[in-house]
């Protein structure tokens, strides 16, 4: 872009000095800055963390006898936990084949690719490609924790994990602590999911503080926006966009979120509860 197009900037007067500094001068400097850090950070030990998604970090990136490369571990679509024929009636075998096999295998797919970009464009010290490629990670490594972590949190409906009081002691206490019971943090998470405008996700969220108790929230995201912000825990999470009910329920949504209140799996929820965000995350790292 012509320095022309950039806005301006005031500069602090100097006596000796009359013209401001030229545009291409700065972007110079400032390009030749940011590829100095990255290199700085290429050859760093081996044991430090230097490649980082924006919300998630890649575990273990390993790297070789050339210290200016970068090799990128790839993701890959975990297996449900059962059968696409298992959360019947309340989800059909279509859905969650589609679903499954197709959305989530996607994301994955294009989150491999938009890593192995980002590392390249790490490793040319290209700055406009690293900030392009932010939101193809954001919106498909987003896509895949989130549902990740929803096969995770659900079950038959015949199972003995769907039954909160049983399968979640600790985790039901909270919740009568926090909403008033079972009952009401349904109504109050039912409301929230259908508020949401377009697609996105409704969670139960840990929110642990420094030197407060854990507390419960409710927290809905904008498409695939995932839960990773400090000190959250997602204890579970409902898929709200089309694709996870509309061949079986059309616009029935109300429908679909009543429904899936049978297929909770509330024995993994207990355990992301009372487990930190790496125990919850720890999908994740078995996907690659």
């Amino acid at each position: 872009m012509p320095s022309s197009a950039w806005p301006r900037t005031s500069w602090c007067h100097n006596p000796l000095r009359h013209d401001p500094a030229p545009m291409s001068t700065i972007n110079t400097f400032m390009s030749f800055a940011i590829c100095l850090l990255v290199f700085s950070n290429l050859i760093a030990p081996a044991s430090a963390s230097f490649f980082q998604l924006p919300f998630f970090n890649n575990p273990n990136p390993s790297i070789g006898e050339n210290t200016t490369a970068m090799s990128v571990q790839k993701y890959s679509l975990p297996p449900l936990p059962y059968p696409y024929d298992a959360l019947e009636p309340a989800i059909s075998k279509q859905i969650m084949e589609l679903h499954h096999s197709t959305h989530h295998a996607t994301y994955v797919t294009n989150l491999n690719a938009a890593l192995a970009k980002y590392s390249s464009a790490i490793t040319s010290c290209d700055v406009p490609d690293q900030i392009q490629l932010q939101s193809a990670i954001r919106f498909n490594g987003g896509g895949h924790i989130n549902h990740s972590l929803f096969w995770e949190n659900l079950a038959p409906q015949n199972s003995s994990d769907t039954k909160l009081a049983t399968a979640a002691p600790s985790l039901s206490a909270k919740i009568t602590e926090t909403f008033g019971g079972e009952k009401q943090f349904r109504e109050k998470f039912t409301a929230a999911l259908l508020g949401i405008q377009g697609s996105g996700w409704g969670w139960l969220v840990k929110v642990e503080g420094a030197t407060k108790e854990p507390r419960l929230a409710i927290v809905t995201t904008k498409d695939q926006d995932p839960i990773v912000g400090p000190g959250e825990v997602p204890v579970f999470g409902v898929d709200l966009w089309e694709h996870a009910y509309y061949l079986q329920y059309l616009n029935g949504k109300a429908a679909y979120i009543e429904n899936i209140w049978t297929v909770i799996n509330w024995k993994t929820a207990e355990e992301r509860f009372k487990g930190s965000r790496s125990d919850a995350f720890k999908v994740l790292k078995a996907s690659l």
